[in-house]
Formats: structure tokens, sequence, C-alpha cells
């Protein structure tokens, strides 16, 4: 599945949070859940997919990236409680 992607990883609900970007969902979603994925979201242990919003190109993505990383953590929280108020891990609605 090829389609650009902007995505919150978490540890736990209210735990650490991790944004991100990729053009290959299921793929980068699996690179997070085996801690393939050195920096923050390893050392954390953030592989829970708790949010996540499909857009129609990279640039579309990344502008929505970068707006959700300049909010405040109140707003990543509001943002992932609008769509999965029981946080749970939405990798399989990847595949």
């Amino acid at each position: 599945m090829k389609q650009p992607c902007v995505y919150m990883f978490a540890n736990r609900r209210n735990g650490a949070i991790y944004t991100g970007v990729t053009s290959n969902p299921p793929r980068r979603a699996f690179e997070h859940r085996e801690g393939l994925i050195k920096g923050f979201s390893s050392k954390y242990a953030c592989k829970l997919l708790v949010w996540y919003e499909l857009h129609a190109t990279m640039i579309d993505a990344i502008t929505r990236e970068k707006q959700i990383k300049g909010g405040s953590r109140a707003k990543k929280l509001a943002l992932i409680e609008s769509v999965n108020p029981e946080w749970i891990d939405l990798y399989d609605t990847l595949i």
C-alpha cells in the first residue's frame, strides 16, 4: 500500500507519542512495532498505532505532520481521542 500518511504511535494511553509521516503505512507501522526505527519511538517503546490520516500527496502529508508537531500535547491528545477514544492499536486497519 503506497499512500502518503501522517501517523501517531504511543507506548500507552496518555503516554509518549511519536508523530511521523510515510508513503507506506503498513511497512512503517511494522517497523515501529518491531522496534526497527531507532530513536525516540524505540527508546520509549511507541508501538501502538493510535492515529493516522491518509493524504493525496506527500507534500500534503508533510505539511500536516509539521502542523501536528507544532501543536501542543493537548491538541495531539484531542486529535487521537476524536477518532480513537479507547487508544486501541489501529495496525490491523492498515492491512
